[in-house]
């Protein structure tokens, strides 16, 4: 219908343009009198517009009859000879546009209609022959306007009949059938904390943290107890001095001022979020300066440093915002570790509970090593901004030092409950041997003292996935792999060691610090029996320098047999625990232990001295009585022959029943020692201390 006719009229444009671009000069002039003839679209109207010039018949009748015409009326018939030449030709190609057109439609719509055809041309009325009249050339006026034309001479087309549009019908999706909706199911509540009602804010205090600053178990244990009590849902923060510049501790901007020894000192906030477990760290001159000696320099430097850490850490609850939010005083429990903090439940008690402040605030303090007590000349009572009252607490009379100041007396006095950390080290604390002059504070406050075996983090201290194992040999092992991961653990530390690589050779081990205490010169007195014997020994540490010596001088003597490393290696010591066969702790006394834990888990079995937490962790092996028990071998007595007599069963199970060694191996790796065990022991004397006024 109306859009055919549009079509049409648009390709009867696009036929009309291009030649009559290509018109010479002489054919221009007679497009008017063409153009006039064509017929004027107006709204729904044809409008046929003729012009006043003659036909073409009596054109071509003027020219016959009159011989001696003017040379124009030869030119202006001529060119109207090829004008309407150039129409035929014109309307033979737009026929056959339009037949292609039809074509094209029919197939586009499936129709069977016949395409339209348009019908020829009626022939143009002639006009009646008469005289010519005399011909004069006149210039053809400007050309009009342009306007908008059909093909010249042709009148519009009889429409074609308009075609039905295709209608499409749509799809009719079928109808689902009800389906019977399911009630939704109630979503589980979330779990409860492992602590349930008694979550707490915990604050532990120390002097060291691994792996910031470490220097003995101490930094062990407040890397690993804040991670299980954070995992039984406790809020826990740590405060330790910020003893260099460590990169995930970030500046909080908090600054608070304190009086400390008769100045103001000022002290900064760093915080470090790893583990769930807020890590702040007091910054200060006096800490940034110490290094990896963190316990170096004289007797009021290091009482300085410790009372100004027992005050920011008292602080920091108040003013370090730890996830945008304060600790605050509400719920508030602090574990005060060893002599360094023993002077936090002291400040605690005497410059806020006294005064109303920080009421509902409990402090636990936990007994690593009695022996160091923070001793000092009473005098020095005088730079800790303490009343008489409480000076008058420090005050001890021992029967080798005489009258002195003793910080870790009155830590234990003020303390709202005491942790030893092993059952027999607590029961040792009671004794004027293990008490070192504190035994009668101890007994006094022994209904507050409890003992709680300490665990490793199985993170770091674990060979199905220690990192240190990877590589150069070692390799990763665990319960179902121990025989062939021991082996190659073992071949590879002779290896790097440059010792002869024999898995069957009895191989002895030691890490540690190199004091009295630690019975290293038991080791020594019996390095010609472990030589005769054919045993291979790798002693680690540093420490006093006579001991040094001893461990230069053995390697000196046999290196073929024995290696000594004065100084100390994380990685050296994973990969020493990994790889001998026995580990030697003769230590004279020992709180708890963390090596005889450490060489279980790895399938190492330790020679013990049964002291402390030794002999809580290390179940003697007796082949006559409990063959189906024990999980090392212990002596009684820190004497040289005694622990020559419990290597002596050691290499003699390892070379002649080696299945029996291995069961022993077997069994020190099948327990389980993380801090999840101890950190619910924590809570138990927490939630003890809360309720106490």
């Amino acid at each position: 219908g109306h859009s055919r006719t549009l079509a049409l009229q648009t390709t009867a444009k696009m036929l009309r343009g291009s030649p009559h671009q290509q018109l010479s000069s002489r054919t221009r002039a007679g497009r008017v009198a063409i153009n006039s003839c064509i017929p004027q679209r107006t709204g729904r109207r044809s409008i046929v517009v003729r012009a006043e010039l003659p036909s073409t018949s009596s054109v071509l009748a003027g020219s016959s009859e009159t011989t001696e015409a003017a040379p124009v009326t030869d030119e202006l018939s001529a060119l109207h000879a090829e004008l309407l030449k150039e129409i035929e030709e014109r309307k033979r190609s737009q026929a056959q546009l339009l037949a292609k057109l039809d074509r094209l439609t029919g197939q586009a719509q499936g129709s069977s209609t016949t395409a339209y055809r348009p019908p020829a041309a009626a022939p143009r009325p002639v006009a009646p022959v008469g005289p010519p009249p005399v011909p004069t050339y006149t210039p053809p006026p400007p050309p009009p306007r342009p306007v908008q034309t059909m093909a010249p001479q042709v009148s519009a087309p009889p429409q074609p009949r308009p075609m039905p549009p295709v209608v499409f019908p749509e799809p009719v999706a079928p109808t689902p059938e009800p389906i019977a909706e399911e009630p939704p199911q109630p979503q589980a509540p979330p779990k409860p904390p492992l602590a349930g009602p008694n979550v707490m804010n915990v604050v532990m205090v120390g002097a060291e943290c691994a792996p910031w600053s470490k220097t003995g178990g101490l930094g062990d244990v407040m890397a690993a107890l804040p991670k299980g009590l954070q995992r039984r849902g406790h809020r826990v923060m740590v405060v330790v001095p910020r003893y260099d510049n460590y990169k995930d501790a970030w500046e909080t901007g908090v600054r608070v001022r304190f009086n400390m020894f008769g100045s103001n000192q000022e002290v900064g906030f760093f915080h470090a979020y790893v583990d769930g477990v807020d890590y702040v760290f007091v910054d200060h001159a006096c800490f940034n300066t110490r290094g990896n000696d963190l316990y170096g320099g004289t007797r009021e430097d290091l009482m300085f440093r410790c009372s100004l850490l027992s005050k920011a850490a008292i602080e920091a609850v108040w003013h370090v915002p730890c996830g945008g939010v304060v600790y605050g005083d509400q719920n508030l429990m602090f574990i005060a570790n060893d002599w360094h903090t023993a002077l936090l439940p002291v400040y605690l008690q005497a410059h806020y509970r006294d005064w109303g402040k920080m009421t509902y605030a409990r402090c636990v303090f936990v007994i690593h090593n009695m022996a160091h007590q923070g001793r000092g000349p009473f005098v020095d009572t005088n730079f800790l901004e303490l009343n008489e009252q409480y000076k008058e607490m420090f005050r001890l009379y021992d029967p080798v030092g005489g009258e002195h100041m003793n910080i870790m007396k009155v830590g234990l006095q003020t303390a709202h409950r005491l942790v030893a950390v092993s059952h027999g080290y607590a029961w040792e604390c009671l004794t004027p041997e293990g008490g070192w002059g504190l035994h009668q504070i101890v007994t006094e406050g022994k209904w507050k003292l409890r003992g709680i075996v300490n665990g490793i983090d199985y993170q770091e201290w674990s060979p199905s996935n220690d990192k240190f194992l990877q590589g150069e040999g070692y390799q990763n092992y665990d319960m179902a792999t121990f025989v062939a991961g021991k082996r190659a653990c073992k071949m590879a530390l002779q290896k790097e060691l440059g010792l002869p690589v024999d898995p069957d050779i009895p191989m002895m081990g030691f890490i540690g610090r190199l004091d009295y205490q630690k019975g290293v010169d038991l080791i020594r007195d019996n390095y010609d029996w472990i030589m005769g014997e054919k045993c291979q020994l790798v002693l680690l540490g540093s420490g006093r320098e006579d001991l040094e010596t001893a461990l230069r001088d053995m390697e000196a003597r046999n290196k073929n047999q024995c290696r000594g490393w004065v100084g100390f290696s994380v990685k050296m010591a994973h990969r020493i625990t990994a790889g001998v066969d026995i580990l030697l702790m003769p230590s004279r006394f020992e709180p708890c232990g963390l090596n005889q834990l450490y060489a279980m888990a790895y399938g190492t079995v330790p020679v013990v001295h049964a002291v402390g937490g030794l002999r809580d962790t290390v179940k003697p092996y007796n082949p006559f009585e409990n063959t189906g028990a024990g999980t090392g071998w212990a002596f009684d007595r820190a004497e040289a022959n005694k622990l020559r007599e419990a290597m002596g069963n050691a290499v003699f199970t390892f070379r002649q029943h080696r299945k029996s060694f291995n069961e022993i191996a077997l069994r020190g790796m099948d327990q389980d020692l993380s801090w999840d065990n101890a950190a619910a022991q924590y809570e138990e004397v927490m939630v003890a201390a809360k309720y106490q006024w």
